[in-house]
């Protein structure tokens, strides 16, 4: 008998087994589906590559050796200008720092000329010397030894009754009820603030045939307070010339 052929299957039946297929893969599968993509990533990277190598892979010899000449030029070059531009910033931190160097130490000496010249307020530790006439009147002499006896052991700022700046310049002058301090009438009794080291100071007052000794002769009292915080409020007034003027 002739061999009867086999059944084919419908067409509907193939269809819903592709369709299965796609929506619910087996493992092998996926395995193959992986590695055509991983395959096919390859051959794409190395077409680029290759792409990427014949930009020179064309060039003569001589033309690639005159590219990397090139590139080594501007690479020099770049590294000149970088060490310039170094150099500069280097040269403008350093102008600059020695800029403000020089005007800081300017203005700490303008101001330490102007505490001196007794024109600003000052402020710091020392002691108050309180002068009392008790049995006779302070003479001339004892008033300027003990302001002296104060400036040399590192006074740095004094003033009278907190009326009177006491500076290098200050002058002095017995007067009737008391004493004329640049023109300015002081009484007893005396209140002499000195700003410096208070142990210092105090110890000035205080040597043998010294200011104390001399104000008790002179009939006077002496007493002293160190203090760690001491306010000295006058100040003197600047002298505008009339006839000088700052030279070009």
């Amino acid at each position: 008998m002739p061999d009867t052929p086999p059944e084919r299957e419908p067409a509907d039946t193939g269809r819903r087994r592709i369709r299965s297929a796609l929506l619910k893969p087996s493992r092998s599968q996926v395995v193959v589906a992986v590695l055509l993509a991983l395959v096919g990533f390859a051959a794409v990277t190395q077409v680029r590559v290759n792409e990427d190598d014949d930009q020179y892979s064309g060039q003569r010899e001589q033309d690639l050796i005159d590219i990397f000449t090139a590139l080594s030029g501007t690479r020099q070059r770049a590294e000149e200008q970088l060490a310039e531009l170094q150099t500069v910033r280097d040269d403008l931190r350093s102008t600059t720092s020695r800029r403000q160097a020089a005007l800081t130490e300017a203005q700490d000496d303008v101001d330490e000329l102007r505490m001196l010249a007794g024109l600003v307020p000052v402020t710091g530790p020392g002691i108050r010397v309180t002068i009392t006439e008790e049995t006779g009147r302070v003479s001339l002499s004892s008033l300027l030894d003990t302001v002296q006896e104060l400036r040399t052991v590192g006074a740095e700022a004094m003033q009278l009754n907190a009326e009177a700046r006491i500076v290098a310049q200050t002058s002095f002058e017995e007067t009737e009820g008391g004493f004329l301090v640049d023109g300015e009438l002081v009484e007893a009794p005396y209140v002499l603030d000195v700003i410096g080291d208070p142990s210092v100071l105090a110890s000035s007052l205080e040597f043998l045939l010294g200011p104390r000794k001399q104000l008790e002769e002179d009939g006077a009292a002496l007493d002293v307070d160190e203090l760690a915080a001491l306010d000295i409020e006058a100040v003197r007034k600047l002298d505008e010339p009339d006839f000088s003027a700052p030279d070009e």
